[in-house]
């Protein structure tokens, strides 16, 4: 009889783990959905040739950024995030593939590559947006794509969006009453737009209003992806009138700007600042319609420019917009690479902090996917900034950064290792900066400190792979 009821409490033990697994495991499964469901969204903006000082956050005093600045005391501001370039189409290229100008696709802007023809990302490149529908995103580009100047291969949507309404070429981008667009794979003209006489709608509008349009579409159950990269404030300068109410009165010296390609205002100091209040208030509006979604603890939102400023003069300067730093857009000194960021992301990310970690654009690739649970499908020259987003130990750092450019000014490369920033005028001579006592990079060192010259030029030698179309040698521009 013991026997008996040993053996039935044996039987009667089993199926009581079995059940208690079979729960546990239904659980699990019910949390995964869960996760999946309720993986971050991401919104990345991206200005266009602002400069590192151009933000209250990072100092401006003229320019008026109070959402920007409202960002900053909510979320993280790093105070070394560098573009992938000083030119805006590789540091595209480098944010979408997360490879450094020495790996990238496209290393020059269009009319600067060997042959002097176009080169766009291709089938072969793995971008971000591509990653993130492995993980279900939803995904969308609204503004400046620039990397599809032969609308081939490289336009946004054979490149990982579903979604997409802007430009693909640079040189329609610099127009803001453009008489055509493109919505997806479909040009479409913009009746009543009259680009050289500034008429119509204004693209500003236009990308802010695609960009609400497609957050009021999104599902709960799937994340979304948005890259909003606008053009402002990139010339030509100019914005409606009515928008300068804050400017025009302010007792500032009139820079006069002409007219040509670009359709400039007359007034740059004031048509300056507008557009970038202007750029800041939009950004106002994206992060309102999160909240008024719901979905605004679930987002993380990013700000950034792809490369340093273009209108401040800098033998004369009035806005200040490199801040402390040398060189603009077209210099890899730090004025033509260092860009404000802020990052911000409720419950998340600690408000109010600021991080002087070593980031690139090259990192964002390898952001999304952490962000997203999963690894990148080809190897990148990035490294995760989560762990710093959210004040984890765990951060990965850098071994160093690199950057080429060919332009005008070019070939020249630099390398960043820490501290130290070498730079190179291919076949001309070395400048050595420790950004730690000299961020100006006033101070060349490359006589008294020959060993960590030695160190980075070991380093720069190996950091670049040959491509036919980007060699380190003088170009001439492509007029065609």
């Amino acid at each position: 009889m013991k026997n008996v009821v040993k053996q039935f409490f044996r039987v009667l033990l089993y199926v009581f783990i079995m059940l208690f697994i079979g729960c546990k495991n239904s659980n699990s499964s019910e949390e995964k959905v869960t996760s999946k469901n309720e993986k971050p969204n991401i919104i990345f903006i991206l200005a266009d040739d602002l400069g590192y000082g151009d933000v209250g956050f990072n100092g401006q005093e003229k320019i008026k950024t109070p959402i920007l600045d409202q960002m900053a005391e909510e979320g993280m501001v790093f105070t070394r995030h560098y573009a992938g370039s000083t030119v805006c189409g590789p540091s595209r290229a480098s944010l979408m593939t997360g490879m450094h100008t020495g790996h990238s696709p496209v290393r020059e802007n269009p009319r600067w590559t060997t042959s002097g023809k176009p080169v766009d990302i291709s089938d072969n490149d793995i971008t971000v947006a591509e990653e993130l529908k492995r993980a279900a995103y939803r995904t969308a580009i609204v503004g400046k794509w620039g990397l599809a100047e032969n609308l081939d291969e490289g336009k946004p949507n054979k490149q990982g969006f579903d979604y997409f309404y802007g430009f693909n070429k640079h040189g329609a981008a610099h127009h803001y009453y453009p008489e055509k667009i493109w919505e997806n794979d479909t040009r479409m003209n913009l009746e009543g737009n009259v680009m050289m006489d500034k008429i119509g709608k204004y693209s500003q509008d236009l990308f802010t209003e695609k960009a609400l349009n497609f957050l009021d579409k999104q599902t709960s159950n799937q994340p979304f992806f948005l890259y909003l990269t606008y053009t402002i404030p990139h010339y030509e300068l100019t914005i409606p009138e009515e928008q300068k109410k804050q400017y025009v009165d302010k007792d500032w010296p009139l820079r006069e700007m002409k007219m040509g390609h670009y359709r400039n205002d007359k007034n740059g100091h004031v048509t300056y600042a507008s557009m970038v209040s202007r750029l800041d208030k939009d950004v106002g509006r994206i992060l309102e319609k999160l909240k008024e979604l719901g979905v605004d603890d679930n987002t993380l939102v990013i700000f950034t420019s792809d490369n340093g400023h273009e209108y401040d003069n800098v033998n004369d300067e009035f806005f200040n917009s490199n801040s402390v730093f040398r060189g603009r857009k077209r210099d890899l000194y730090e004025g033509g690479i260092r860009m404000p960021f802020v990052a911000r992301w409720p419950k998340k990310i600690k408000p109010g902090t600021q991080t002087d970690h070593i980031s690139a654009f090259w990192d964002f690739l390898p952001t999304a996917c952490d962000i997203a649970g999963i690894k990148p499908s080809v190897e990148v020259d990035g490294k995760s900034y989560l762990p710093t987003l959210l004040e984890n130990e765990k951060q990965i750092k850098h071994d160093y950064l690199y950057w080429e450019f060919n332009e005008k000014k070019g070939p020249v490369q630099a390398l960043v290792k820490e501290d130290w920033k070498l730079i190179y005028f291919v076949k001309d001579h070395y400048e050595l900066y420790n950004l730690k006592t000299d961020p100006s990079e006033s101070h060349d060192l490359y006589h008294q400190e020959q060993g960590k010259v030695f160190e980075l030029k070991k380093l720069l030698e190996g950091a670049r792979t040959d491509h036919p179309e980007f060699l380190l040698e003088k170009k001439v521009k492509n007029k065609k």
